[in-house]
């Protein structure tokens, strides 16, 4: 399993492979990561800066939590229903 890169790390990069003299399997190898990774890193990261970035790593990170709380809800309405279900 590879290295997990912070926000910033993969805005440098990507800033790094923009400039002439490099090469995105340059890049690639010089960071040890697939040239799918970077076009993923690209797709999502590209136009964005630093701030920018943090702020949907943020955001992205806050619904994944708001999405568990939901799940977790919703078992408990499911489970209640059932019971109400066997008590009627």
């Amino acid at each position: 399993m590879g290295r997990k890169y912070k926000i910033d790390e993969i805005i440098r990069i990507l800033a790094e492979a923009r400039l002439p003299h490099n090469t995105i399997a340059g890049i690639c190898r010089k960071y040890g990561i697939s040239e799918n990774t970077f076009y993923v890193w690209r797709r999502k990261y590209g136009n964005l800066n630093k701030d920018e970035a943090k702020r949907l790593k943020a955001l992205e990170e806050e619904n994944r939590a708001l999405k568990r709380l939901l799940a977790e809800k919703e078992l408990e309405i499911q489970t209640l229903r059932e019971i109400l279900k066997e008590n009627f």
